[in-house]
């Protein structure tokens, strides 16, 4: 369905049942909170949008943040049509729909259209193909909104017609000021409510709106219809706050970018050692709803990757962890991979496995299949043991200190390639040692 917005060039009416959010949703920039990276003055999106001659692009950011507003106001700015469609309620039919308005609108008014596509990352690549060619020929400014990450979401094609904004989360003093304005609005906010609400519980829903200026305005609106008159004001008490703000979940979106961040940030934290760090980033996953178990699970690929060698019962402490959670259930559980994540994070870091595991795959890659030097070849029977296969083969057990000095294990090729450096941590300081010993022992010899 397309959605049409006629009259822009107008502050919106005061409609006691539309919801708050919609309500104050300002027309132009006054009384537009957030996105001063972008919208400061002599910022490029500001010149454009106040020059009224905007160019397509994407708005990347989180729920909240003002990206349909800001549409909005681009058309407001531009003095041209607004039509909105959603990705996720739409098809071919509803883009041919506001394809066929915005053409119709410029031949009857010779007047822009801007076409808002909400979630366009949800279009499949055919879908947002279609909306090249008119984007080329200026039959609209198009205006993308995505919570994900353009450069994974969107074609490039689509990419390279329009500039990517990222918008940011609202800051508490912005929150505030927006929260402040809704009480003193008599036209579209609350003022006529005469709501007090203490500072402290103010700053609580503030917190608790997690930077998003929809879910502050639509918490507010539900704690105003629970005020309670007292000394001459409707209250907005403790325990009303507390009660609407229970309801509040912080931003965790498990596939989408913010999992993807604050896992990064976990993992990080643990790779730099800094155990405050990775307790942080657990707690706001855990308490954002994430399944612990995700995070048992990073802690043990961590193990492998950062650790190694360097600390080996890091990974074995990572397993404990999980068995426990499995045992004891999340209360204790979610404490035991609180436990494993700081000792993972204060282990002697390596990445040495890792690394020349990496180095090793690509070398089998690129060699080809190298033949098995004959000495290497099991020979079970007489007519292998004819062919020289397992011929020269030292028994290790069977040498000085367990080891076949000067003896080959790799094909002929690469012979004496290294991949394993270790580190001087940990445990790999032993294991470093014993290797270069070892070397010494293959040299002599020869």
């Amino acid at each position: 369905m397309v959605s049409r917005e006629e009259d822009l060039f107008s502050t919106h009416e005061n409609n006691s049942t539309s919801p708050l959010a919609d309500r104050m949703r300002p027309a132009s920039l006054e009384g537009y909170y957030g996105q001063t990276h972008l919208l400061g003055e002599g910022k490029p999106l500001r010149v454009a949008l106040e020059s009224g001659n905007p160019h397509s692009m994407i708005f990347w950011g989180p729920p909240g943040v003002g990206k349909t507003t800001l549409a909005k106001i681009i058309a407001y700015y531009a003095r041209a049509q607004f039509l909105s469609i959603s990705a996720v309620l739409s098809g071919v039919k509803e883009i041919r729909q506001s394809i066929e308005q915005a053409q119709q609108h410029y031949q009857m008014f010779q007047q822009k259209t801007v076409l808002f596509v909400d979630e366009v990352h949800r279009f499949n690549k055919s879908q947002q193909d279609a909306f090249l060619p008119y984007i080329e020929d200026g039959t609209f400014v198009f205006v993308g909104a995505t919570t994900e990450n353009p450069s994974f979401e969107l074609n490039n094609a689509l990419l390279s017609r329009a500039r990517v904004y990222c918008l940011k989360t609202l800051s508490q003093e912005e929150l505030s000021a927006l929260f402040d304005s809704v009480l003193s609005d008599n036209k579209q906010g609350l003022a006529d409510m005469n709501l007090y609400i203490a500072p402290e519980d103010k700053n609580y829903l503030v917190l608790c709106a997690d930077g998003d200026a929809r879910k502050l305005l639509n918490l507010l609106e539900i704690a105003a219809d629970l005020a309670e008159f007292k000394d001459g004001k409707n209250t907005l008490s403790t325990e009303v706050i507390n009660q609407v703000a229970s309801s509040s979940n912080r931003r965790f979106d498990k596939g989408g970018d913010i999992f993807y961040e604050q896992i990064s940030a976990f993992h990080k934290s643990v790779r730099g050692s800094s155990a405050d760090g990775a307790l942080y980033w657990m707690s706001r996953m855990l308490e954002a709803g994430c399944d612990p178990l995700t995070i048992a699970r990073r802690l043990l690929a961590i193990a492998s990757e950062d650790i190694g060698n360097a600390d080996p019962r890091a990974m074995q402490i990572a397993l404990n962890a999980w068995d426990a959670f499995e045992r004891l259930g999340p209360k204790e559980g979610n404490r035991a991979i609180a436990q494993a994540a700081v000792y993972c994070a204060l282990a002697p870091k390596s990445n040495a496995v890792y690394t020349a595991f990496n180095q090793a795959m690509e070398c089998a890659k690129e060699s080809g299949s190298l033949e098995v030097p004959m000495h290497l070849r099991n020979a079970p029977t007489q007519l292998l043991k004819s062919m020289e296969y397992g011929q020269d083969y030292r028994y290790s057990h069977n040498e000085p200190e367990a080891y076949s000095a000067g003896q080959s294990y790799l094909p002929d090729e690469i012979k004496g390639t290294q991949f394993y450096y270790p580190e001087s941590r940990g445990l790999e300081i032993k294991l470093k040692e014993k290797m270069e010993n070892l070397r010494k022992l293959d040299k002599n010899s020869g």
